[in-house]
């Protein structure tokens, strides 16, 4: 062990898995490898799917996801978490009693409640839980507009009322939102970053003509998770996080994989692992 002088940032996902290969766990640690970070694991269920969409979900237990999270934990501390799919209250609370002895390690939330092929994937009692546990131990939570009208209980057809929901979600006990406006029928893809400050910074990208879109959530907010671990701030991580999904979707918008919405292009720029220092 003496002679090992370097680290590298890492990042532990807890999502559900993805067999095709391009959203949950999956796209998570292709994101974190190709951001040049250290990607570990936890996995919270199994959908059965493919990119035309999800067929059938397998719980795992809760007491075997918390006994993963131990386990990692002890070996491998991350520099920064990223939550993903967490279907049930129970695997709410057993996530939240694990992390929140970490308030220092940052959490990038994204609430997996809808597939980007309109399947739900969460419990609606699940719901509460989330508000009341998940998002206070939460830096940023990242939903879709879909998600966000969850949330917020109202549709969002509008830039002004992604304004109106976010407020509104913010009030709900989260330390800051990025609300992601792809959904929204438009030529240009504008997110708005809510901040603990209560500023409202927001970003605009062109959007192409693909449905080769799948996992880009989980794409960001692994992303986001990344640079985070590589000891960004958060506005930092949120600015370069959105650019990395808006170049992942731009090289992948031509590509034939699967028959349905396929994957982005995790890898269009990938980086070598990032050594750090280690502390002496």
């Amino acid at each position: 062990m003496s002679n090992k002088k370097y680290t590298y940032p890492t990042v532990l996902t807890i999502a559900g898995f993805d067999g095709s290969g391009g959203a949950g766990i999956q796209a998570d640690i292709k994101t974190i490898s190709a951001l040049g970070c250290y990607a570990t694991a936890v996995l919270t269920a199994l959908p059965i799917q493919n990119t035309t969409g999800v067929k059938s979900i397998f719980s795992i237990p809760e007491h075997i996801v918390g006994d993963q999270i131990d386990t990692i934990l002890e070996d491998i501390f991350p520099d920064s978490l990223k939550i993903g799919m967490v279907h049930s209250s129970k695997l709410v609370e057993i996530i939240v009693e694990k992390l929140k002895r970490y308030p220092q390690t940052p959490i990038v939330f994204d609430p997996v409640m809808v597939a980007t092929s309109g399947h739900q994937l969460i419990e609606g009692n699940t719901i509460q839980t989330i508000i009341q546990q998940l998002f206070p131990i939460s830096d940023v939570i990242t939903p879709n507009l879909d998600e966000a009208a969850i949330l917020a209980g109202m549709k969002i057809e509008s830039i002004e009322e992604m304004r109106i929901a976010g407020k509104k979600i913010m009030r709900l006990g989260c330390k800051s939102l990025l609300l992601k406006g792809g959904h929204l029928k438009s030529e240009e893809l504008t997110s708005l970053y809510f901040s603990p400050n209560g500023t409202i910074e927001s970003f605009e990208f062109p959007k192409f003509e693909t449905n080769n879109t799948h996992g880009s959530g989980c794409t960001l907010s692994s992303a986001i998770a990344s640079y985070l671990a590589q000891r960004k701030s958060l506005p930092e991580a949120i600015k370069f996080g959105q650019e990395y999904i808006h170049q992942a979707i731009y090289h992948g918008q031509d590509v034939l994989i699967g028959k349905g919405n396929g994957p982005v292009n995790h890898f269009f720029n990938p980086q070598k692992l990032i050594k750090h220092e280690m502390d002496s």
